[in-house]
């Protein structure tokens, strides 16, 4: 058995998830009362709609620091694995991702916790690879990052082989690299399906080298669809290189309303009248400091969009807009998105009932059985 068994690749044409569920405020940066609380009551609440209606993973953010501002977003975060063991846990279809840094994980550890939650779930387990950033982060771990690329990657490619050795090797074995020196290792139990969907975000060269190298599916912002239309050409040529087929995804947020006005109006009253600016700077000044993620000469339309969704696609109007927009995405050649809410548990249900069917119309995602 392989990975590519899993429902995740064989499904939809169109792939869908809920990202950032497990933070306080979602991925809208904004103080708006009814802002998304990250408890485990709402967030259990999220996945059996999620489940039910037949959205296809959850991926979470880890996150270590919150980004200060008026709500300190993201200074409340459930730790990916745990959230993930338990979601996958209450749930019966969906797949379920643990974001994983590197640079604070043990590779050992994250195959054996991995490998545990993909056998309870019966293989609905993901991986997602984070080569870190995030200074602040480091230094709350008491760890200095790594100024350049090419360490933060090779660190990276080396945890991750030790982590796909572990899956696949069915006897002990001596590991001697740059970063790990393991004598007599292994991991039992293994992932159902020898590996899991491997997901992973990348800006930088070095960080789509180790995409395309490693990853089923690459993270990146879209900013206009031509343009993304030959980035996707380009690391799908990139991967194919190297005979790998890679499926590219992006992020995206949501405000679906029965008319374009109250879409817009509500849209404004969150993500401008009630930003929390100080936080959206916070962020965009780490990201510019110390990641590529967002290319630095598009950081000025990104903080328009951040505030509304942490810098994805906005998703706003009527069913028929935002099943458009998403529709749009496909045909520019992505996989999938990622999708976001002001408030996950409340939002969601409208937009399966009312933009699902239209998808499904379209012929690029399948009604749940």
């Amino acid at each position: 058995m392989n990975a590519k068994e899993n429902s995740l690749f064989n499904r939809n044409k169109f792939r869908l998830g809920l990202f950032s569920a497990n933070c306080s405020s979602g991925m809208a940066i904004t103080k708006v009362p009814e802002r998304w609380e990250n408890n485990w009551e709402n967030n259990l609440k999220m996945a059996e709609v999620a489940d039910k209606v037949g959205i296809d993973f959850l991926l979470p953010i880890a996150r270590w620091v919150g980004y200060g501002g008026e709500t300190n977003f993201h200074g409340s975060v459930l730790e990916t694995m745990t959230w993930a063991a338990t979601l996958l846990a209450r749930t019966k279809n969906i797949n379920v991702f643990a974001t994983i840094h590197t640079a604070f994980n043990h590779p050992g550890v994250v195959a054996k916790q991995i490998a545990t939650i993909d056998q309870m779930s019966g293989g609905r387990a993901g991986l997602n690879v984070v080569c870190g950033w995030n200074k602040p982060e480091y230094e709350a771990f008491g760890l200095e990052l790594p100024d350049d690329h090419e360490t933060r990657y090779g660190y990276g490619q080396e945890w991750f082989d030790v982590v796909s050795k572990l899956w696949t090797e069915k006897e002990p074995f001596d590991w001697k690299g740059e970063y790990f020196n393991l004598k007599n290792t292994y991991t039992d139990p293994r992932p159902v399906r020898e590996m899991v969907p491997i997901f992973n975000a990348a800006g930088s060269q070095q960080g789509r080298e180790f995409a395309t190298t490693n990853a089923d599916f690459l993270f990146t912002s879209m900013i206009e669809l031509e343009t993304s239309k030959q980035e996707i050409a380009d690391l799908k040529a990139q991967a194919a290189q190297k005979n790998r087929d890679l499926g590219v995804l992006t992020f995206s947020y949501v405000v679906c309303r029965p008319t374009q006005e109250e879409a817009e109006a509500y849209h404004k009253y969150y993500s401008v009248d009630n930003a929390d600016w100080a936080a959206v700077d916070n962020i965009i000044n780490l990201m510019f400091q110390h990641a590529e993620s967002f290319p630095k000469e598009v950081l000025d339309t990104l903080r328009a969009r951040f505030a509304g969704g942490h810098g994805g696609v906005p998703l706003v109007g009527t069913p028929e807009v935002v099943a458009k927009g998403l529709i749009d995405l496909y045909k520019a050649g992505f996989s999938g998105t990622t999708l976001a809410f002001v408030n996950y548990a409340e939002e969601l249900p409208y937009f399966a009932e009312t933009v699902l069917p239209i998808l499904e119309a379209e012929g690029i995602r399948v009604p749940m059985p």
